[in-house]
């Protein structure tokens, strides 16, 4: 990681904006944002990525000249996408942020986490105040066609199913927030088949585990929220040190919509067919053709390996 560029004014917003965040209202909304900013009397600076991965580049770039507040405009993507950027440039066991946010895409999970409303005027309120919160960063290391990768997750991460669901989610046009992610879940039941997986952690008391079997989903929480308003791992936090996760076993398509309603509420945590607990570390090692999805993108349709940890209290976010 290379050292960041020299420290420009505190306040100065450098805002990353997807025009194509929540079907497009990014674009439709860059006037309001400007307006509300202006009006607040805030410097800033504008760019809009133009593609998958620009976020990335754009933030990375903006750390290492030293913009102190970078804001992702966006959905949980873009967001993903500007953590990804600020984390890559960050030096070794220091802060990743300042981080801001203005929530404008389909789901706002991490943004709904954090206190952030699509009040627009609320949210240039929330970006004035400096306040922040020190939240945990999950890293992967992900093994996928002979390459190795490592991206960084604010939210959640999910194999099997979930990413599933992120793939078809990506095909739907014209619907946003939980809806979307409702009806993604019945086009992911025409043909999905529950994969083998190996699977290891370690535990908060330092215990290792391991299950070898067929899953119907694994899910990595750092925060409690995903899918457009689905509590996987309801009781996560976004900065206790440890990641939630969740194991569910391969069940038929009538058990799954049993369980769907009890997702979306939270109230899975005393369902059989569902194990939540908590982790410091985790190892999957697929036996079958795996998804994986980031924060709700789609990272690669078989993922061979990949190994999960936390960064405790390294990301700074305005609150």
């Amino acid at each position: 990681m290379n050292a960041p560029g020299k420290r420009r004014d505190e306040t100065h917003l450098y805002i990353i904006l997807n025009p194509y965040a929540g079907r497009k209202r990014g674009a439709q909304i860059k006037p309001r944002i400007e307006a509300a900013l202006h009006k607040a009397n805030r410097s800033f600076e504008l760019v809009e990525t133009t593609g998958c991965g620009h976020a990335v580049e754009l933030a990375q770039a903006a750390s290492k000249a030293g913009h102190a507040i970078i804001v992702a405009a966006g959905g949980d993507g873009t967001i993903s996408e500007v953590i990804n950027g600020m984390a890559h440039a960050a030096q070794p066991n220091c802060p990743v942020g300042k981080l801001g946010l203005i929530p404008i895409g389909s789901g706002n999970d991490f943004a709904a986490v954090l206190g952030y409303t699509s009040n627009l005027e609320q949210t240039v309120h929330t970006l004035a105040t400096g306040n922040t919160r020190r939240c945990d960063l999950g890293k992967a290391t992900i093994l996928a066609q002979g390459q190795q990768s490592v991206r960084y997750f604010g939210n959640n991460l999910g194999v099997g199913f979930e990413a599933q669901v992120a793939i078809e989610s990506s095909q739907i046009r014209r619907v946003r927030g939980p809806l979307l992610y409702v009806i993604a879940t019945l086009f992911a039941l025409r043909s999905y088949r529950s994969p083998a997986v190996q699977l290891t952690w370690q535990a908060a008391n330092g215990v290792w585990h391991e299950q070898r079997k067929a899953v119907l989903l694994i899910s990595v929480g750092n925060s409690p929220r995903m899918g457009g308003g689905f509590y996987m791992t309801p009781n996560a936090q976004l900065d206790d040190g440890l990641l939630a996760l969740g194991i569910a076993n391969a069940l038929s398509r009538l058990r799954i919509l049993h369980l769907l309603p009890k997702v979306l509420r939270g109230t899975h945590v005393a369902d059989p067919a569902f194990l939540l607990t908590q982790a410091r570390q985790i190892r999957i090692t697929a036996q079958a053709e795996l998804p994986l999805q980031l924060d709700g993108e789609l990272v690669t349709a078989n993922v061979d390996a990949l190994e999960i940890t936390l960064l405790p209290k390294v990301l700074e976010v305005i609150v």
